[in-house]
């Protein structure tokens, strides 16, 4: 019988390749009517049952991706999640309980379902090569392993380690794989097909799971633990708002003694997630950011070399981190002592992407050449110019840089607020100047805003989002204009923040309120971060427009010299990096707070909306949200507007109007939503 997902191939030694190839779809995932093919063949496999099943992919890019994300956007009810969970759960359990060996081999992803799958298996073989990664990364997905990932990970791996895997949803390398348990062999792609030859005809024994993990996963011992694994999560996410990691350690701690009954349970946990608008906003998030890896094409621009002109911390950090992503990188500054810094900071950006690998850590460092008198100019196919937010500095390099650049280069800016058309006047060729805006820190911020000027050719914006992604950022195309989007929208938030500070409320109080909404970090912690003489040149940009007064406070900061983190004093001090916090600062009324900063935030997102600073509600959701951190799990500030109710939000913006002035003007997009 022939399939039209799977191919089914037996070779003379009796063992059964179970080839997937998923039709209508770049990358294997199994959808709805993948599962049902396998059923009917491991039913019939049953019937005539050959001495070994191996599982193997027919796509180059991986082995199996997971489920199908699209077909959880049609879920509304308890009752349809249990029901394609139980359908998951059913294939997979017979495929642990099938008389045979059954082996997967693993090359390319393999994520989430498809590791479930893999972990069903008796054996686990895995490609040694980079592009290969295991994982069960479904809690960014705001739910944990549906498919039994959850008990047979546990089995293999010992509670410490699988857990923290499904916890923080990372990808594991082999090398990692292997030693927690999770595969059972790691070979060069050249001897995959003998590896998982040998385990079906020699079943070698399992590996044992250690004592202390046999100890962990003893009942009286379970609850110390997952108290522990709480406080963990808790750091970075509260069960208010990302209920799916709490509830995965739950299902640990109380059933573990029971897999059959963990089984079970995991269904009703994640069916009970599933539907939960949290999970809901996640996988809007990923489809999101999906749509903007679609922004760019890799393969409309390939440069071999990178010039980036600015030592400091931003340019420095852009530099290493284009050579990070395998290209040669000149990186110019007059001053000796920025470059000797850039190079200090590029080594522990390798050290901390490679970890052991010092071969990398090596090519990278290789990469990356120190540049004192601008030699790399007329080498680069791309200038990226990262120098402080002054146009008449910038003008005056572009001017000297402008006569060596060669035919075709792009000369790319990294300002975070001024307009292209004001920098642009000076050049001869003002069609090839773009905005390629990142955001601090480089290395760990996925977004970057590409900026199109009046003046910006077509070609040039085609080259300058296909970078982004040649670089793996996350590429927004936004229209030249004060701020662009992120900073556009961060700012009312940050300035309304320190006028409350400029009110006698407590720092600490403010950045209460705005974790507890769900941002990644308080905004007056961030404008320290920042810096305040930077948050304080982009408020002046922005100014031009009638909503954004510099608070007295920030000014008379600045003026002390006091700029937050960088001088060890600004609305905190700071000692090693962090702010030393009063734990006995008033908390007040958090609500109150919590609204003025996030009403400011809201409307200026209402107000890049109606002026088409980016192409549709989707792209600036994604934008704010990969550029600020906005809380993931509210899908964005448009999308949170919609969900909450256009006239509830609408109606305290007018509160807050009376009772603090102009700045909480509706924008007149509120009309049109």
């Amino acid at each position: 019988m022939s399939y039209k997902n799977w191919k089914i191939e037996k070779d003379d030694e009796d063992i059964c390749w179970l080839h997937l190839d998923v039709a209508d779809s770049s990358t294997n995932i199994l959808r709805f009517d993948v599962l049902d093919e396998l059923d009917d063949i491991i039913n019939d496999l049953v019937q005539s049952l050959p001495a070994g099943i191996i599982f193997v992919s027919d796509k180059s890019n991986g082995f199996i991706a997971g489920a199908d994300i699209n077909e959880f956007t049609e879920i509304t009810t308890y009752e349809q999640a249990s029901e394609m969970l139980v359908r998951g759960h059913t294939i997979m359990n017979k495929i642990e309980s099938l008389p045979c060996t059954t082996v997967a081999m693993i090359n390319g992803f393999c994520l989430g379902g498809g590791m479930e799958l893999a972990l069903a298996c008796t054996y686990r073989v895995m490609c040694d090569n980079k592009s290969t990664r295991v994982g069960l990364p479904e809690v960014k997905l705001g739910i944990h392993p549906g498919y039994g990932g959850s008990v047979r990970s546990i089995q293999k791996a010992g509670p410490m380690a699988a857990m923290n895997a499904m916890l923080t949803g990372r990808l594991l390398q082999g090398r990692a794989a292997k030693k927690m348990g999770l595969v059972d062999d790691l070979v060069p792609e050249r001897q995959l097909k003998r590896a998982a030859r040998y385990f079906v005809i020699n079943r070698p024994p399992h590996k044992e799971l250690a004592i202390k993990d046999k100890i962990m996963n003893h009942r009286f011992v379970r609850p110390l633990i997952a108290n522990q694994m709480r406080k963990q999560v808790a750091k970075k996410a509260s069960k208010q708002h990302y209920p799916a990691p709490y509830k995965l350690i739950d299902l640990w701690q109380k059933h573990m003694d029971n897999p059959r009954r963990m089984l079970e349970k995991e269904i009703e946990s994640v069916a009970s997630l599933v539907t939960d608008d949290t999970a809901k906003n996640l996988v809007r998030v990923f489809f999101l950011m999906e749509e903007l890896k679609t922004q760019g094409n890799k393969k409309d621009f390939k440069p071999q070399h990178i010039h980036v002109i600015g030592g400091g911390v931003m340019g420095g950090d852009i530099a290493a981190w284009c050579a990070l992503r395998g290209f040669r990188v000149t990186v110019q500054d007059q001053k000796p002592e920025a470059l000797a810094g850039t190079m200090k900071r590029s080594m522990s950006m390798f050290k901390r992407k490679f970890k052991k690998d010092k071969r990398s850590i090596r090519e990278s460092m290789d990469r990356l050449i120190p540049d004192t008198n601008g030699m790399g100019v007329k080498h680069a196919d791309l200038i990226i110019e990262a120098i402080f937010e002054d146009k008449g500095v910038k003008q005056s390099l572009y001017k000297d840089i402008e006569p060596r650049m060669k035919e075709g280069a792009i000369l790319a800016t990294n300002t975070s607020s001024i307009p292209l058309e004001e920098l642009a006047t000076c050049l001869n060729k003002p069609d090839r100047l773009v905005g390629i805006h990142f955001f601090n820190p480089v290395a760990l911020m996925p977004l970057v805003e590409i900026v199109r000027g009046n003046n910006t050719s077509d070609e040039t914006m085609t080259r300058a989002l296909a970078f982004g992604r040649q670089i793996d950022k996350l590429p927004l195309p936004v229209k030249s204009s004060p701020g662009f989007l992120v900073n556009r929208i961060l700012m009312p938030y940050l300035m309304e923040a320190v006028e409350m500070v400029s009110e006698g409320i407590a720092p600490e109080m403010i950045d209460k309120a705005a974790l507890q909404f769900g941002m990644p970090m308080g905004p007056i912690e961030l404008a320290d971060t920042v810096g305040l003489d930077v948050c304080k040149s982009v408020a002046l940009i922005l100014s031009g427009g009638e909503t954004l007064d510099l608070p007295k406070k920030m000014q008379s900061m600045v003026e002390n010299g006091n700029l937050g983190k960088k001088t060890g004093k600004g609305f905190y001090k700071w000692s090693k990096g962090k702010a030393i916090k009063d734990k006995k600062a008033s908390y007040g009324n958090l609500q109150e707070l919590q609204d003025r900063m996030i009403m400011r935030f809201l409307n200026e997102a209402t107000a890049c909306k109606r002026e088409g600073v980016v192409e549709g509600d989707g792209l600036i959701d994604a934008g704010i949200i990969f550029g600020t951190g906005f809380a993931p799990f509210r899908g964005g500030p448009l999308h949170y507007i919609q969900q909450q109710g256009v006239h509830e939000l609408s109606a305290r913006l007018s509160q807050l109007k009376d009772r603090y002035g102009a700045r909480f003007s509706a924008d007149d997009a509120w009309n049109s939503l």
